[in-house]
């Protein structure tokens, strides 16, 4: 099998590229050029290697787009482009990766990137599920529930972008697509993947699951759905449909013992844009130096982000590890910039602190907490293509990249992803 996997963000396609290469399944994450002036759809065209063959064979390539919170047409026309170049490049089956919340208002894009996918690839619908138990995500009789309490009820419901004020994914995506929204619930799932596969109804069909154990039946029932399916939803589906593979050819890749290249430690630095509670607890518990981004000091001041470039040059030892993290008083500038310019000011500034770091100071290793911020800075880097190795967390593995002629390391994190001890753990296995 050649799965082709289109994410929303780049922080989710490392997630489900992370579980896949730990399942054993060779994966490559691809980050498409930033659309140029006048064309909708980002530059794919030095992707034509998707599933090279020799050492860099992969069964497995994400392409890793920031269109999360885009405006609906564009994050069709990137998503559509996007599998076309995976389709062309001879993957077998489509699956479009959603973060494990659901992350999408009523007018969001999930729904709509799902009818474009199931139309290109002449399938008859959508399968998949949210549900993410290495990550505390699970659904029952359509609720989705995070870190064991509905969405509704969780940190989620007051997200700066997209506020989730409903538990239920089956409404959630209702209200996006004009296609049927159906439901396989738990009990079905029981009974095995004959029961789900003979279920799946035309449009798209959301499966409860609990364990890893119930992903395994979802993937088990999309290999052997009577007519073709885009399979969808968080990373578990797509780490059972790996396994499901690796099964098959009796080949298993074990990523502990792959060597990436080795990147020389020349300088380490954490960027964090997410104010998720996961993030808040590492910048808390993380004990080196730090320095506040505030989006309205940057709003106002225009040696804002002069003197945190001036505080990086001035370091002794760049080696040591350095946190710039957004102000805690993100709600305030909220209300006073607007959500979204807030959030891109703080985007933009981190984004622009990583180009100086690595090509002004000869940093090394970059960990970038946030899906938005990790989209950001990789497009200012020029990264192109990710190398995936060990995970230090589930979901958050490190990684080989190349910006302009050098190498550097990356871990790329959702915000709400790993303990409160990553920020100092990271580094331990990094490349």
């Amino acid at each position: 099998m050649r799965l082709g996997a289109i994410a929303d963000d780049v922080t989710g396609a490392c997630d489900l590229a992370g579980r896949v290469a730990e399942a054993g399944l060779p994966t490559t994450v691809l980050l498409p050029a930033p659309p140029a002036p006048g064309h909708p759809s980002p530059t794919t065209e030095h992707h034509e290697d998707v599933f090279a063959g020799g050492d860099d064979a992969s069964a497995c390539a994400v392409v890793a787009l920031k269109v999360r919170t885009a405006p609906v047409g564009q994050a069709v026309d990137e998503a559509t482009a996007a599998a076309q170049l995976l389709l062309d490049a001879g993957a077998s089956l489509l699956y479009q990766k959603y973060c494990s919340t659901f992350d999408s208002t009523p007018a969001g894009n999930i729904g709509p990137i799902a009818d474009a996918l199931v139309a290109l690839a002449g399938a008859d619908g959508t399968v998949g599920t949210p549900a993410t138990p290495g990550a505390r995500r699970t659904q029952y009789e359509g609720i989705l529930f995070a870190d064991g309490v509905p969405l509704a009820e969780s940190p989620m419901r007051d997200h700066p972008l997209t506020p989730m004020r409903d538990s239920s994914v089956v409404r959630l995506l209702a209200a996006q697509t004009a296609a049927p929204v159906s439901l396989v619930p738990w009990e079905a799932v029981q009974r095995g993947a004959a029961e789900v596969a003979s279920a799946i109804g035309a449009g798209h069909t959301l499966v409860d699951a609990l364990t890893e154990g119930d992903l395994d039946v979802i993937a088990a029932a999309i290999l052997s759905a009577p007519r073709p399916v885009v399979a969808a939803g968080g990373a578990g589906v797509g780490t059972a449909l790996a396994r499901a593979a690796v099964a098959a050819s009796g080949q298993r890749v074990d990523i502990s013992r792959s060597q990436l290249p080795e990147v020389p430690v020349t300088g380490r630095l954490l960027l964090a844009g997410s104010a998720s509670a996961a993030t808040r607890a590492q910048t808390a518990a993380f004990a080196g130096e730090r320095h506040t981004l505030d989006p309205l000091a940057l709003a106002t001041d225009d040696r804002a982000l002069d003197r945190l470039r001036d505080a990086l040059a001035a370091r002794a030892d760049h080696r040591e590890p350095v946190l710039i993290g957004s102000a805690p008083e993100v709600a305030r500038a909220q209300a006073e910039l607007g959500a979204e310019r807030a959030a891109a000011l703080i985007e933009g500034a981190l984004a622009e602190l990583a180009a100086f770091a690595v090509h002004e100071l000869g940093y090394s290793h970059l960990l970038v907490a946030g899906g938005e911020t990790s989209g950001a800075v990789t497009a200012r880097l020029g990264v192109q293509r990710l190398l995936v190795g060990q995970q230090v967390a589930p979901g958050v593995p490190w990684a080989v990249a190349r910006s302009g002629e050098r190498e550097i390391a990356l871990l790329l994190k959702s915000g709400n992803f790993g303990g409160p001890g990553l920020f100092t753990d990271a580094w331990e296995v990094a490349p």
